[in-house]
């Protein structure tokens, strides 16, 4: 199953500017040749607890939809494009993935959820189209407490691995930590035993700088990303601290080598936002329709502006 490539980023003033790669000579690297070290020293323990699936609390979300996280700010009416290339049947394809976050929210167990809608598409056709729920604790940080993905084969429905936290023995898992450290365990990003969704991370390197076209990023967080039925293929995601995952690449033995950058970002009008949350409604209504027996437990997603 695919890896949720969930990577959001604060809007900044040059959007859709193109900057050369080659500004930045350290931390570009997103294959497993990149060394681990890093210009910032981490420790095993901090002032934050480095919070694993097991410290979920459905008590600690007073203000669940407030995610300000530093690695990983949402805020409705974000939208961001990533362009890169992946190995798909032996074949290199072009990728691109288009992230929005919505004003929708979806009540889980209790907690309320931010609505992130986002769709993939291969060399141009739309392949999967998404929703997923995130919510941040009173501590920082990041949760991730399902998943509704739609795939497509010939603009035709192929499938739908959902999971959510509560049923069918799926729990939730984080998404970044809120300060996250090196030399730290490795962490559930969610259980799915249903549809065998169990990615993990973990803090590769801190203080890093890359380059993408939306510009040039110190202190860069590097996670790595990886299935829990096949370690050896990883995912690379470096983070902007208050920007968010602006570059993703692959190590170890992932057949798939993709590699992505942030081409775009921006924030939607009124108007361009009315239509994402229209689509995303669709995308929650289709899920009760497909998956009645699980999905069909949940709350209908609402609008809070």
């Amino acid at each position: 199953m695919r890896r949720l490539r969930t990577g959001f980023t604060a809007v900044v003033a040059a959007v859709g500017m193109a900057l050369p790669l080659a500004a930045c000579g350290s931390g570009d690297s997103t294959t497993a040749d990149a060394p681990a070290a890093s210009a910032t020293t981490g420790a095993a323990s901090g002032e934050v607890k480095q919070v694993t699936e097991k410290d979920y609390d459905r008590g600690n979300f007073s203000r669940s939809t407030s995610i300000d996280n530093q690695w990983m700010p949402l805020k409705a009416g974000m939208q961001f494009r990533y362009e890169g290339a992946a190995t798909v049947d032996g074949e290199r394809i072009r990728r691109r993935v288009v992230f929005t976050v919505t004003d929708l929210t979806k009540v889980i167990d209790g907690v309320r959820t931010v609505v992130l809608w986002d769709r993939d598409y291969n060399n141009d056709e739309l392949v999967e189209a998404e929703l997923a729920f995130f919510a941040q604790d009173d501590d920082g940080n990041v949760w991730h407490l399902g998943q509704y993905p739609e795939e497509y084969e010939g603009g035709k429905l192929a499938g739908a691995p959902a999971w959510i936290h509560g049923l069918a023995g799926a729990m939730a898992g984080v998404i970044m930590r809120a300060e996250p450290r090196l030399q730290t365990s490795d962490y559930s990003q969610g259980w799915g035993p249903a549809v065998e969704y169990a990615d993990r991370g973990k803090v590769l390197k801190t203080g890093q700088k890359t380059c993408v076209p939306t510009g040039c990023y110190d202190d860069v967080l590097v996670v790595d990303e990886w299935d829990e039925a096949d370690p050896a293929a990883l995912q690379r995601k470096f983070y902007a601290r208050g920007v968010g995952n602006v570059r993703i690449g692959w190590a170890g033995e992932d057949d798939e080598k993709e590699t992505m950058v942030l081409t775009r970002l921006g924030h939607l009008d009124s108007g361009a936002l009315a239509q994402a949350r229209d689509e995303a409604r669709k995308l929650d209504q289709s899920a009760f329709r497909v998956l009645e027996d699980t999905y069909g437990k949940t709350q209908p997603v609402e609008h809070t502006p």
